[in-house]
């Protein structure tokens, strides 16, 4: 799995989301509305169920992949924040 594309887009308000990403991979499937929270961390996908409760609706299956998928998120939104 190579992630071909990554797109940021800033959160202007106030609170703990700082961005919005979409991620592209193998230049062929799109995952839309990763959040950046506070500048450290990613949070996947997500929709309230029945119960009230967030569940993800796309995420990595094993940490190393978390792992790269965040530090390839993380990498490029410092980039856009440097720039800015």
């Amino acid at each position: 799995m190579n992630i071909t594309d990554v797109r940021i887009r800033k959160v202007d308000k106030e609170g703990k989301m700082k961005a919005v990403v979409s991620i592209t991979i193998d230049n062929e499937f799109a995952v839309h509305d990763i959040k950046i929270i506070e500048g450290v961390f990613i949070a996947m996908p997500s929709r309230k169920n029945a119960e009230g409760e967030y569940r993800d609706v796309a995420h990595p299956i094993n940490s190393d992949t978390r792992t790269q998928l965040q530090e390839m998120i993380m990498e490029k939104y410092r980039e856009e924040i440097a720039e800015a």
